[in-house]
């Protein structure tokens, strides 16, 4: 018997329904009880209306601007709704204003801005970064009591945040250590930092092929290529750690905010770092920046009472997506950052067999390195949810715990993941994510690196202190 977790009499709007907008709808239908007539989906393109058609939704063709947000969004939400964000170019912050003057709920799966907002010539480097958009979306929260709005919540951002509070339990149970389980953003920082995490990466690898090779001149993912696309065009991003000695050539500090994050001077799709996962091991991932490797570092930091930070980890993303978008980037790279005129995403025809491995890794405590998160194949994906890969599965799963979480807690104004119950949204999210495992490892980023292993090369790394930034990144 299917479990329905919440009920909700309001109407629902999706607004995009691309990749995950369609693996999504299903899940909300099976797990909420809402009448399919009161959910509407709204997206630029035709793409998918047959899926709405399917399951009893309303679908609308068109395309929202700043121009005309108001007006057509006004007609779709008001008190007592629910706002599903998942599309790219419309602001996240104009859709949060919005919702809270109506009265509507809202979530989405990353802070987006309006049309042009990630390479506006105009734009400074650090205005393109997502420090940049979350700070303002930040601005948004307030003492008062408001319809709640989840900020970027997808597989990651989002549910990478209860991976880490569950890995930070875990840990904790594994080196003997008592105390009562964290309810605090100060109580979770102190106790990453009582267990000395001195980093901590996404650690994601994703080996979904399919049946048909990229072509040349095509981008080809298993996600939103748009999405993709754009992110890895914005400078990489870095939680920077209070334990680093070093600071990158080409690292840059923020001059207004929490400045919990620097950014490098160069695109996420140009760099890259080593890092590990259970399954793949050893691997080379990008920094493509997100909104978990700024929040986390922030939610993460522990000062005195000067108001000086004694504590925060290092975090970022370390992504090997699937073969076909590693030589998909690469085509880019070669083409100064222009993207291919030809977009494939893959879910149907991609091969069994294929997992995409996400979790998050902690590194620098006493046992070494732990890796806790999913470990979900393209087998189990089919038999469990329809129009999805693996990578979709991990988001929607996680969308759908924060939109039951939204339900019950409807008067929280504007959150991150790591604000809200990360038991209640993995306990709703864990039947979609396959093996939801821990490991630990005694891998580090000078494994196979030191001169009595590579004498031929020099390399410029920190032999006594392995967890430093300029051990991971890959020159």
């Amino acid at each position: 018997m299917v479990k329905q977790y919440a009920e909700f009499p309001g109407r629902i709007c999706i607004l995009g329904f691309g990749s995950i907008g369609q693996g999504v709808l299903p899940l909300l239908l099976r797990h909420i009880n809402v009448n399919p007539e009161n959910v509407t989906i709204v997206s630029a393109d035709p793409y998918g209306a047959d899926i709405a058609l399917k399951y009893g939704v309303n679908f609308q063709k068109r395309r929202i601007t700043r121009a005309n947000f108001k007006d057509q969004m006004s007609r779709l939400v008001g008190k007592g709704d629910f706002l599903i964000n998942l599309s790219v170019d419309v602001s996240s912050m104009a859709l949060i204003e919005l919702c809270r003057e109506v009265g509507a709920l809202y979530l989405d799966t990353c802070i987006e801005p309006w049309v042009g907002g990630y390479d506006e010539p105009k734009l400074s480097m650090a205005e393109r970064t997502n420090y940049a958009l979350r700070e303002k979306a930040l601005k948004l929260k307030t003492d008062a009591p408001t319809p709640t709005a989840i900020v970027a919540h997808g597989a990651n951002p989002g549910l990478v945040s209860h991976f880490l509070k569950e890995a930070l339990l875990n840990l904790r149970t594994d080196l003997g250590l008592n105390g009562k389980k964290p309810t605090t953003r100060e109580e979770w920082a102190a106790l990453a930092q009582r267990l000395g995490v001195k980093v901590i990466h996404i650690a994601e690898r994703d080996n979904q092929r399919s049946y048909i090779p990229k072509q040349v001149g095509e981008f080809v993912n298993t996600w939103s290529i748009g999405g993709f696309y754009a992110e890895g065009n914005q400078p990489a991003e870095i939680g920077w750690g209070s334990h680093e000695k070093y600071f990158p050539g080409d690292g840059r500090e923020h001059d207004k905010g929490r400045k919990s994050s620097i950014y490098l001077e160069q695109p996420g799709f140009l760099t890259q770092v080593r890092s590990w996962t259970p399954l793949e091991g050893a691997y080379h991932g990008f920094i493509i920046t997100h909104n978990e490797s700024i929040s986390i570092a922030d939610y993460m930091t522990v000062k005195n009472e000067a108001g000086e930070v004694t504590y925060r980890p290092t975090v970022h993303y370390a992504y090997h997506p699937c073969d076909g978008a590693v030589l998909s980037l690469h085509e880019v790279a070669g083409k100064n950052g222009k993207i291919q005129s030809k977009h494939k995403l893959i879910v149907e025809e991609i091969m069994p067999g294929g997992i995409d491995e996400l979790g998050v890794l902690l590194m620098g405590h006493s046992k070494g390195a732990y890796w806790y998160g999913s470990q979900l194949s393209i087998d189990q994906t089919r038999v469990l949810a329809p129009y999805n890969n693996a990578t979709s599965l991990q988001v929607a799963a996680s969308v759908l715990g924060a939109v039951v979480w939204a339900i019950e807690n409807p008067e929280k104004g504007l959150l991150e993941a790591d604000e809200i119950d990360h038991s209640r949204v993995l306990e709703i999210a864990k039947p979609y994510l396959g093996v939801v495992t821990g490991e630990y490892s005694k891998w580090t980023p000078l494994e196979g690196r030191m001169p009595e292993d590579q004498p031929l090369f020099s390399q410029d790394i920190d032999a006594e202190d392995p967890w430093q930034f300029k051990n991971f990144r890959v020159s």
